[in-house]
């Protein structure tokens, strides 16, 4: 069985953001040379997400609105966490609403998605880098 592992690094300028990562994903599973098995994508930062989805704008509109609405940013004041001086509670809970990594079948050398998925970087307290860990095992 062969095993991957790489890292990529993001720094969303704005305090939240998403990024489509897909083609970078693809990008690691190519350079593995795995033809078939399992590819993982986690973020490693407590306040960044990695989920799929569909990339149309409208719906990153709606989950932008949909999580401040969940967790609002604002008034920081509301958070027991923010008391020690952070800012970003609201990007934890974030984070746990849209979830920490993603697993998807790597079939022939390419991702096995359903229609219109895609994978995301989802960013929840930007203006710093981060990075996401892909791990690819199989044959």
């Amino acid at each position: 069985m062969k095993h991957f592992r790489k890292e990529l690094w993001f720094n969303v300028p704005g305090r939240r953001g998403f990024v489509n990562i897909t083609g970078q994903v693809q990008d690691c599973l190519s350079e593995s040379g795995v033809r078939n098995g399992l590819v993982l994508v986690n973020a490693m930062h407590i306040t960044a997400s990695v989920f799929i989805n569909d990339d149309e704008s409208g719906l990153h509109h709606d989950y932008e609105e949909w999580l401040e609405k969940l967790a609002p940013h604002e008034p920081v004041s509301q958070y027991r966490h923010n008391r020690t001086g952070e800012d970003n509670a609201d990007a934890h809970l974030k984070r746990q609403v849209m979830g920490r990594e993603v697993v998807v079948a790597a079939t022939d050398g390419k991702l096995d998605f359903g229609p219109w998925e895609q994978i995301f970087y989802g960013e929840f307290d930007g203006r710093r880098r981060k990075r996401v860990l892909v791990k690819i095992v199989g044959e």
